[in-house]
């Protein structure tokens, strides 16, 4: 018999399935608050159900759909989360410290999520999609992403004996000690989630939703959804489904280019979905919502960092009442991009902001870690290769 994931039930599902084992409903929300509130790893940690409660729920639900290998941490804070899933693939989450431009200023923990192993959109800056795409990720593998970091760093913040370890990006790995099977003390709390990690979420559109839903039940993890932000490369028919989901989650639009020319060079998704389809979605999802998106540009030298390009961002933004989030290119291995100047990025967000542009530059977070989507996986999935080989 396969297993069903918890993390994947709703709380609507899991008090059918009490039901139909002649189990009291209240039982129910008993699991739900053990798995969210407390995040543990075992149906034998859920001390208030009775043994052989716990025995049938071993049989039919598995608690844990990540497992966590390796984290490393930055000098900024940014820490990376390596994680298998229960088929041996491998995905990445980053912890980062607050962003402007990407969250409110005053949260303090964001977690970036992924929701695919792969990505399938091949941007020719990222490391993603380098070894091309291998699956969706399932509801729970979105959703336990959240309860796992918040276990691992409650666990960190009251361990005694583990000193904190700073990385650097010749020190592949840090091991993650055994994860206490009781209540933990600490109150650690993701804030904010953004959905910007490895794959495009929007191509996982029925997954990604109901995890969201999850992740923003009371029952579940209580984030709310303007505290959720969903970003993509420019799927405009899932941009215009998303403007009609009842919950408010915030859009990111990974840009890039301000015209069809520039993205074609570095985004093959533009092919298929021109620059003025997209802006007519995204117009569509501000019209619908009424609040303020993000355009999302990873500032590239000599690509798409020139004044033009920032005349013609400027130009959009204003279009679509947005703000625009510029990151510097994190470089990685094997891909022959870097990041402009210091003094080209700077003048890059002067212009938008003599336009009257909401126009933030993220300092560099996580470089020396390889915090850029997929580089720790990638390099872990080459390394293991080798290994076997």
């Amino acid at each position: 018999m396969k297993k069903r994931e918890l993390k994947s039930e709703t709380r609507e599902s899991l008090l059918e399935w009490f039901e139909a084992n002649d189990e009291p409903a209240y039982r129910a929300d008993q699991v739900l608050k053990w798995t969210y509130e407390v995040g543990v790893e075992s149906f034998d940690a859920m001390t208030n159900l009775s043994l052989a409660l716990r025995k049938k729920l071993v049989t039919h639900f598995d608690i844990n759909s990540v497992k966590a290998l390796h984290t490393r941490h930055s000098t900024d804070t940014t820490e990376k989360f390596l994680f298998r899933l229960q088929d041996g693939a491998l995905i990445e989450t980053v912890l980062i410290p607050a962003t402007p431009g990407l969250t409110d200023t005053s949260d303090r923990h964001t977690l970036c999520i992924s929701t695919q192993v792969g990505c399938a959109y091949a941007c020719k800056f990222c490391a993603s999609g380098l070894d091309g795409f291998k699956r969706n990720l399932t509801v729970g593998e979105i959703v336990d992403q959240i309860v796992a970091v918040q276990r691992l760093m409650r666990q960190q913040e009251n361990s005694t004996t583990r000193t904190r370890t700073t990385t650097t990006s010749t020190d592949d790995s840090l091991p993650i000690a055994p994860l206490p099977q009781h209540p933990v003390r600490s109150a650690f709390r993701i804030n904010n989630i953004v959905v910007m990690g490895m794959g495009e979420p929007l191509a996982n559109y029925d997954n990604l939703m109901r995890a969201l839903e999850i992740i923003n039940a009371p029952w579940g993890l209580g984030i709310g959804a303007r505290k959720i932000t969903v970003s993509t490369v420019g799927l405009a028919p899932q941009i215009r489904h998303l403007a009609e989901h009842p919950l408010q989650f915030r859009l990111a639009v990974s840009l890039h280019g301000a015209t069809d020319e520039v993205r074609a060079k570095i985004m093959p998704v533009s092919r298929k979905y021109s620059l003025d389809e997209l802006l007519d979605a995204c117009e569509l999802y501000h019209n619908k919502r009424g609040r303020m998106m993000t355009f999302e540009y990873i500032l590239i030298d000599g690509v798409n960092d020139s004044l033009e390009q920032a005349h013609k961002l400027a130009a959009i933004a204003r279009r679509l009442h947005a703000k625009v989030n510029l990151i510097p290119y994190n470089p990685v291995e094997g891909l022959p991009w870097q990041r402009p100047p210091r003094d080209r990025q700077k003048a890059f967000q002067h212009i938008m902001r003599e336009a009257g542009i909401h126009a933030t530059l993220r300092n560099e977070k996580g470089t020396d870690i390889a915090a850029a989507c997929g580089q720790l996986r990638l390099r872990t999935e080459r390394e293991t290769a080798e290994v076997n080989g």
